[in-house]
C-alpha cells in the first residue's frame, strides 16, 4: 500500500472501533472520502487491506461492511504501536502552542527537529491538516494556521459555545439524525461505564467534539455548525496540553447523556437549558 492508504486503512479501523460499529454496518468509498478529505482511489486500497486483515468484508449489493470491531481494534493497535507517532504528534502540538515553531516550515527542518522518518512524518501532517491546523504550501513546506494561544481567547470560545450551541438545539429546522446521535450516545454511555479511564486525552478531546458537533449539524444551519466546527479546530491544541481529571470528565460524559437522553425524548427546551449550564460549568474548569 502507499503511505497514505495505509494511513488511511489505520483512520477507518479506529472510526470502527470508536463509534463502535456493529458487524453488517455499512461503510462507503464516498462517505469516507468525504469525511477524511481524500480521492477514492486510496480509500478503495485501505477497505481492500481492512478486508483482508478481516475487519470488513464484501456487502451483498457492493462496498463494504463491517465483519469483527475487535480485529478493528486490533487493527489500529497494531499499527498506531509503539513507533512514537503520538508522542511527536503532541509534541509539534506543544511546540505549536509555545510558539517555537513558526508559521512556515520545511519538512526537512521538522525532519531535523522530531527525528522521525519523511513517511512518518508525511502522515501527521496529513493528520493535522485533515483536523484543520496545518496546510501543505507548494512544494515541500507546510504552513500552520491560527489556532488559540491564550486562555483569555480559550475562555471566550467557551462564551460564544454558550450563545450558539442552546441556540442551534431551538432552531425550528432542527431535525435529529437519530442512527448518529444513537452511536454517540452509545459512546458516553461507555466512557460513563469505565471507558474514560483507558481513553487517551486526544481521543476523548475527538469523541466529545464530534458529540457536540453532531447535535449541530441536526440544527441544519449552516452558519451555527461551521462556527462551531471552527472553534474546535482552533481550541484543539490547549485541549491536547490540558491534564485529564477522569472524575470530571466523567461528570461531563454523565451530562452529555443526559443532553441526548432529552433530545430522543422531544424535549428540545430542556436539552438546549442543559447544554447551556454543561458550557456554563465546563468554562471555568477549562479555563480557570
Amino acid at each position: 500500500m502507499t503511505q497514505i492508504a495505509s494511513t488511511l486503512a489505520q483512520q477507518i479501523a479506529r472510526l470502527v472501533h470508536a463509534e463502535r460499529l456493529a458487524p453488517g454496518d455499512a461503510l462507503t468509498e464516498r462517505s469516507l472520502a468525504e469525511r477524511f478529505l481524500v480521492s477514492r482511489s486510496p480509500i478503495r486500497t485501505a477497505l481492500r487491506e481492512l478486508q483482508r486483515a478481516g475487519v470488513l468484508s464484501p456487502a451483498e449489493r457492493g462496498g463494504f461492511e463491517v465483519a469483527d470491531p475487535e480485529a478493528a481494534e486490533a487493527f489500529a493497535a497494531s499499527e498506531s504501536g509503539s513507533d512514537g507517532s503520538e508522542e511527536t504528534y503532541l509534541a509539534i502540538a506543544r511546540d505549536r502552542l509555545a510558539g517555537a515553531i513558526p508559521d512556515r516550515i520545511s519538512e526537512n527542518e521538522l525532519l531535523r527537529r522530531y527525528g522521525v522518518t519523511r513517511p512518518r512524518l508525511q502522515a501527521l501532517l496529513r493528520r493535522m491538516s485533515e483536523e484543520g491546523w496545518a496546510e501543505r504550501l507548494p512544494g515541500h513546506g507546510w504552513r500552520f494556521l491560527p489556532v488559540l494561544t491564550s486562555m483569555e481567547t480559550y475562555r471566550q470560545s467557551y462564551s460564544f459555545r454558550q450563545a450558539i450551541e442552546p441556540a442551534a438545539i431551538l432552531e425550528p429546522g432542527f431535525i435529529l439524525d437519530r442512527p448518529v446521535l444513537e452511536r454517540h450516545l452509545e459512546q458516553q454511555r461507555h466512557l460513563v461505564a469505565g471507558g474514560i479511564l483507558e481513553i487517551s486525552a486526544v481521543r476523548l478531546f475527538e469523541i466529545n467534539s464530534e458529540m457536540h458537533e453532531a447535535i449541530a449539524e441536526c440544527s441544519r444551519n449552516a452558519f451555527f455548525i461551521e462556527s462551531l466546527r471552527r472553534v474546535d479546530r482552533l481550541r484543539r491544541l490547549i485541549e491536547y496540553q490540558q491534564k485529564v481529571d477522569r472524575e470530571l470528565a466523567r461528570a461531563r460524559c454523565i451530562e452529555h447523556v443526559r443532553i441526548l437522553e432529552l433530545l430522543f425524548d422531544g424535549k428540545n427546551a430542556d436539552a438546549a437549558e442543559e447544554m447551556r449550564k454543561h458550557l456554563r460549568a465546563l468554562g471555568p474548569l477549562k479555563a480557570p
